[in-house]
């Protein structure tokens, strides 16, 4: 049985369920999802003071899953908060899921666009193509200023811009595959599919498959270089728990 430990790194339980209902629909038969969110943090994430309050969040979900012997890790914000720490501190594989969308787009065409929540994003959203080296095949940015908390409070609401969204960039940019911006977007992700009549990418399902592949095939970060494990050393104040000894 694999385990797959998915971390929401925002708060807000009912978005966790949303991604543990996509994350689960692509597992296989043999695959244990466990869908978590940290008790701290931000109930969303939209800016990046949120997302370094969140990585804290995060690694404390990956020590956890790692006291039980989770096989690897999906985080399930399109920012990858705290990604680069959960591959030092994790002994299997970790994925975020913009890094899992990106790389499953450029295999079925040869180019995408990155539909999102709010603009103020966008910025960390470049800056993650160009980090997994995927600027030549992403050809739009875009955002249908729906807040993240809007997609779960107002679902068809969310739905109807977020297609609004899609149709537009897909008429000034024409790109192959739609990738979406949010986890919370999840749910959206086959309806949007079969009215757009192009491939959209969910993060969390991309995230899931990918990992679960990694794991199957008994590969996982390397622990060598700059993800060698971190070094004990002694952390004070509010964050003394995550000494290492």
């Amino acid at each position: 049985m694999i385990t797959i430990r998915v971390i929401n790194p925002n708060t807000t339980a009912s978005m966790t369920d949303t991604i543990r209902q996509a994350a689960q629909a692509v597992a296989g038969p043999d695959t244990r999802i466990v869908a978590t969110n940290p008790s701290m943090g931000p109930v969303s994430i939209e800016s990046h003071y949120d997302e370094a309050l969140a990585s804290v969040g995060v690694l404390d979900e990956v020590r956890q899953g790692e006291q039980e012997g989770t096989d690897g890790y999906v985080l399930a914000c399109f920012g990858d908060p705290g990604l680069h720490a959960a591959q030092e501190l994790a002994s299997g594989s970790v994925v975020g899921i913009a890094q899992a969308a990106f790389h499953a787009a450029s295999l079925l065409g040869r180019s995408f666009a990155i539909v999102t929540t709010l603009s103020r994003t966008l910025g960390r959203a470049r800056d993650l193509v160009l980090e997994y080296g995927f600027e030549r095949q992403c050809v739009a940015y875009r955002a249908c200023e729906v807040p993240v908390l809007g997609l779960d409070s107002d679902p068809d609401g969310a739905y109807r811009a977020l297609l609004a969204e899609c149709e537009s960039t897909i008429k000034d940019c024409d790109p192959d595959v739609i990738v979406l911006g949010c986890a919370g977007m999840a749910g959206m992700c086959k309806r949007l599919c079969n009215t757009l009549h192009r491939p959209v990418i969910d993060g969390v399902a991309a995230g899931v498959t990918l990992v679960e592949g990694l794991v199957r095939m008994g590969v996982g970060t390397a622990k060598c270089g700059e993800f060698a494990e971190t070094p004990a050393k002694t952390i004070t104040g509010l964050l003394a728990p995550f000494t290492r000894e």
